[in-house]
C-alpha cells in the first residue's frame, strides 16, 4: 500500500485558493452527467489538479469548466489502456505532476478502474479514488422514488447482461429476477428482447420499469412502461447505449412505512415511552 497525503488546503477566505496538490492519481467519479451532482471534493480536485483525463464521450464538457485554465486537458475516448497508463506514469511519477482521471458515474460500478489501479500500483504510482453519484441514484431521484419501500422491497441489485463482456452463470439475469428486487440494469439496451424475456420470468409482466436514458443530459430521456413493453419502447426511442432499466415493485406503490420515524419506535435518540409521557 503506498503512503500519501489525500488532502489539499485552501487558504485565504476570500480568494479560495488551493496550494498544489501531491503529485498522485485522483479517480474521480464525475456523476451521471449533470455537472451540479458533483461532489464537493470531486470539485475541489479538478479546481487544482494540473492535469486532467476524462472519457470525453461519457463525461460533459460542461465539467472542464471548473478545471484551472492552464491545466492539460486529455480526452481518452479513443484511446486503450496501453495508451492512458504511460501518461499518468509520465506525469505523476516522472513530472510530479497532480492529474484527475474523470470517469462517468461513480467508479465503484463498470468503471474499467481494477486494471488502472493494480498497473497504477505496479508502477509504484500513488493514487486515490472518489466516489461519484450513480446513474441508478440520480435516476430514483428523478422518478422520485424510493427503492427500498417498507414491506414491499428491500433489496436493490445492481447488475448488466451478458454481452461483449460475459456475466458470471452464478449471476445470470433470470437468477437475480427470481428475488424480485429492485433492479437496476446497466449496460443491457444493445441485449433488450433477451433482457425482457429473462425478467419477465420472475416478474409480472405489468411490473412498472424506468427507462433512463442519459440521466442528468440536456436530452435525458425517462419513460415508464410495463415490463412487457421494455423492449418495444427501448426501440421506439431508438436507445442503444447509455441507457438504465430500473425494474422494481416500488414504482407502482404509495405503500410502506419505515420504522426509523414511526412513534412507537424505540432508538437511540427517541423512545416510545419518552414519547407517551411527555408532556410537550
Amino acid at each position: 500500500m503506498f503512503s500519501f497525503k489525500s488532502e489539499y488546503t485552501e487558504y485565504g477566505s476570500e480568494k479560495k485558493t488551493l496550494f498544489p496538490l501531491e503529485a498522485s492519481v485522483y479517480i474521480v467519479g464525475a456523476g451521471p452527467g449533470d455537472p451540479d451532482l458533483l461532489t464537493v471534493k470531486a470539485q475541489k480536485l479538478l479546481a487544482a489538479a494540473d492535469v486532467i483525463l476524462f472519457a470525453d464521450s461519457l463525461i460533459p464538457e460542461q465539467i472542464l469548466e471548473l478545471c484551472r485554465k492552464d491545466a492539460e486537458i486529455i480526452k481518452t475516448a479513443n484511446q486503450t489502456l496501453e495508451e492512458i497508463l504511460p501518461i499518468m506514469i509520465d506525469r505523476v511519477r516522472s513530472q510530479r505532476k497532480s492529474l484527475v482521471r474523470l470517469h462517468s458515474g461513480d467508479p465503484s460500478l463498470y468503471s474499467a478502474i481494477h486494471e488502472q489501479m493494480h498497473l497504477l500500483a505496479e508502477a509504484n504510482v500513488p493514487f486515490e479514488v472518489i466516489p461519484g453519484i450513480s446513474a441508478f441514484q440520480a435516476a430514483a431521484a428523478k422518478l422520485k422514488v424510493e427503492l427500498t419501500v417498507p414491506g414491499l422491497v428491500q433489496t436493490i441489485i445492481l447488475t448488466r447482461i451478458s454481452g461483449r463482456t460475459e456475466v458470471p452463470t452464478t449471476e445470470e439475469l433470470a437468477s437475480l429476477a427470481a428475488h424480485q428486487a429492485s433492479l437496476c440494469l446497466y449496460l443491457s439496451a444493445r441485449h433488450v428482447e433477451n433482457a425482457q424475456a429473462k425478467l419477465l420470468e420472475h416478474y409480472p409482466a405489468e411490473t412498472p420499469i424506468a427507462i433512463c436514458f442519459r440521466i442528468g443530459w440536456p436530452d435525458e430521456k425517462i419513460r415508464v412502461v410495463p415490463l412487457n413493453q421494455m423492449a418495444e419502447c427501448t426501440h421506439k426511442e431508438k436507445l442503444i447505449r447509455t441507457t438504465l432499466y430500473i425494474i422494481s415493485p416500488a414504482l407502482s406503490t404509495t405503500k410502506g412505512r419505515s420504522r426509523l420515524y414511526h412513534p412507537e419506535y424505540d432508538r437511540l435518540f427517541r423512545s416510545s415511552h419518552n414519547l407517551e409521557n411527555s408532556t410537550e
